[in-house]
């Protein structure tokens, strides 16, 4: 499906020139103009778009008039009109909740001989600082962590619960610039030995995320659910689950600001965008996001990056009803984004579009709106579900191909996999998965 070239796509304003932060727009600017589509590859040269009238749109400028339309760049209209071709807006905050979960990978502790393996290096109050987003505007208000399925495959030595993410608010300074108060929540992707198991699962299990309404018709999958909802109970000390840890933090926030105007922002990588998924899909099921004193329903939205499936079309269903936003920034050549369900999924539910199959209910389905990227490296196959080949694409330098060097975070990470006798059949899974997956997609 891929070429044997480099190829890199990107979406630009005919009348936008990306300067570093800075933006080229001319005056009559609007939230709907039309932006075409180019391509950039080995053999292609990209021609410089016309500079109309040298207006240079800064960072706060374009904060400011965000201000004013971030309803819509969050998905109110479902990003109609704004995704294809992509409005330099949504671009600038899809990058930017992207740079907040590469703070997680930044941040994150990978050095065996390290008395914080596998946890955060950083405390809450300097984090964003260390990992260079200092200027933000933004405050760490809790740390998040997951627990890792209990099975009796050896696994690393210690499966307990491990950091995955954060939650940050926007500060007062910022809110006032962005319009409203932001809470972010942030998830990083698959690491440990545990977490490839909850990856590898594929068996849909009904969600029941509310006790007062079952909904035996949503299902999610297996392991996604069991490490946003195992807790370390049978540990004298542990902590409470993933889900516990989150709705108490955001029920305080939520609860501390009840007098503004708030957004609930959400953004994962690979295994992250599932837990932010079914964080949003809780949210809303729960009626959080919807106070008892107020009319107005707070937006709760999901930045996906190079996420698999979560639940079966039930659960893509439910959401759409709850209003949950969603929008997958997908790499055509991500065999992650084709999991679970590679055979069986939204695409093979009925047969001309009249006939629905017995087995439609239990097909996995994607949810939201899809950003379509396209990038691919001979030499680097891997590069295809790093994020920061997502971020770069998406800032997309002017002109050439983005060759990154250097050491790749993901491929840290999974040099989790490689010591030792006790992985090997973890990395057999992952490589006879990868196989399956690509002998259905070529």
């Amino acid at each position: 499906m891929a070429s044997s070239q480099s190829q890199l796509y990107c979406m630009l304003n005919s009348s936008a020139t990306f300067t570093g932060d800075s933006i080229t727009i001319p005056q009559s600017y609007s939230l709907n103009q039309d932006l075409p589509f180019l391509k950039s590859s080995i053999n292609s040269s990209t021609t410089p778009p016309h500079n109309y009238n040298n207006l240079q749109l800064d960072s706060s400028k374009m904060k400011s008039k965000l201000a004013s339309v971030w309803r819509e760049i969050h998905g109110l209209n479902n990003w109609e009109n704004l995704v294809e071709p992509l409005n330099p807006l949504l671009r600038r905050e899809i990058v930017r909740y992207g740079e907040f979960v590469a703070a997680c990978y930044k941040a994150f502790d990978l050095d065996p001989n390290s008395k914080r393996y596998l946890n955060c290096k950083y405390g809450k109050r300097s984090m964003l600082k260390q990992v260079g987003l200092g200027d933000s505007g933004y405050q760490v208000t809790k740390y998040i962590y997951a627990t890792a399925l209990d099975t009796n495959i050896p696994m690393q030595p210690d499966p307990g619960a491990k950091w995955i993410g954060y939650v940050a608010s926007s500060s007062d300074q910022e809110s006032a610039t962005l319009g409203r108060r932001d809470i972010v929540i942030t998830f990083r992707g698959t690491v440990t030995n545990p977490e490839w198991m909850a990856n590898l699962m594929s068996s849909l299990t009904p969600a029941r995320l509310d006790p007062h309404e079952p909904r035996p018709d949503v299902k999610v999958e297996a392991g996604f659910l069991s490490l946003y909802t195992s807790d370390e109970s049978s540990r004298k000390f542990g902590l409470g689950s993933c889900r516990e840890q989150l709705l108490s933090e955001l029920s305080r926030l939520l609860n501390k600001h009840k007098n503004e105007e708030i957004s609930i922002t959400i953004a994962g990588h690979s295994m992250g965008s599932s837990l932010a998924l079914l964080l949003g899909y809780d949210l809303a099921e729960l009626g959080l996001n919807r106070p008892d004193d107020s009319r107005k329903e707070i937006p709760v939205t999901v930045f996906s990056f190079g996420g698999p499936r979560v639940g079966n079309s039930g659960f893509k269903e439910r959401c759409e009803e709850l209003g949950v936003k969603v929008l997958r920034v997908v790499n055509v050549n991500d065999p992650i984004t084709k999991m679970p369900g590679v055979l069986f999924n939204e695409n093979f539910k009925g047969f001309r579009g009249r006939y629905e199959f017995p087995w439609s209910c239990s097909c996995y389905a994607h949810v939201g709106v899809e950003l379509m990227l396209d990038f691919f490296k001979m030499h680097n196959p891997t590069c295809v579900h790093d994020l920061e080949n997502y971020i770069g694409l998406l800032k997309c330098p002017k002109g050439s191909k983005r060759d990154r060097k250097g050491t790749d975070l993901m491929e840290s990470a999974k040099g989790l996999l490689s010591g030792g006798k006790q992985s090997l059949q973890w990395r057999n899974m992952a490589i006879n998965m990868f196989n399956l997956v690509q002998s259905q997609w070529t």
